[in-house]
């Protein structure tokens, strides 16, 4: 006759299979997902090599010279002239960074610069001496600065010529 103790035993060893099983198939799985990537990975490198190799045939100077050759009539192609390769710097600034002149900003200023103006010829006529100097000078308006693009300004002497810097 079989004792409870036995019982429990038996219960415990079947538990312990299950459970030794079920990580041995889930090893099992990971061992294929593991040998299924790196199937694909082999393929892509093997992809990239034939890519690469592609890539030097199609731009083999002798290949390149024999289609300008070819295609001269419609391309009309000529060759790179040092003078025409510039540096990043040189180039001027693009339509998205020159800032906008703030037109509000510059009519408050100059109705401010009148009336302070204003205020300033009142009480000198009150105190009896004309200040109509400085109040000419703060009545004119002001001009916005706008920079000048980039390079343009601090290097328009200093223009180098050669190849592009990469």
């Amino acid at each position: 006759m079989l004792k409870t103790f036995d019982l429990v035993l038996i219960g415990v060893m079947t538990a312990t299979a299950a459970v030794t099983y079920t990580i041995k198939h889930r090893a099992e799985l990971k061992v294929e997902e593991v040998h299924r990537l790196e199937a694909e990975i082999k393929l892509e490198k093997d992809t990239i090599d034939l890519l690469k190799a592609d890539w030097a045939l199609q731009s083999q100077p002798n290949r390149l010279e024999r289609l300008v050759k070819a295609y001269n009539e419609e391309l009309k192609l000529q060759p790179t002239e040092s003078t025409a390769l510039v540096h990043a710097k040189e180039l001027p600034m693009l339509k998205s960074e020159v800032p906008v002149p703030d037109v509000t900003e510059a009519k408050a200023s100059a109705k401010g610069a009148t009336e302070a103006s204003a205020k300033s010829a009142t009480v000198a006529s009150a105190k009896g001496a004309p200040d109509t100097k400085g109040a000419q000078a703060t009545a004119k308006a002001q001009p916005i600065p706008v920079p000048a693009p980039r390079g343009e300004a601090e290097d328009a002497d200093q223009i180098e010529t050669g190849s592009v810097e990469e």
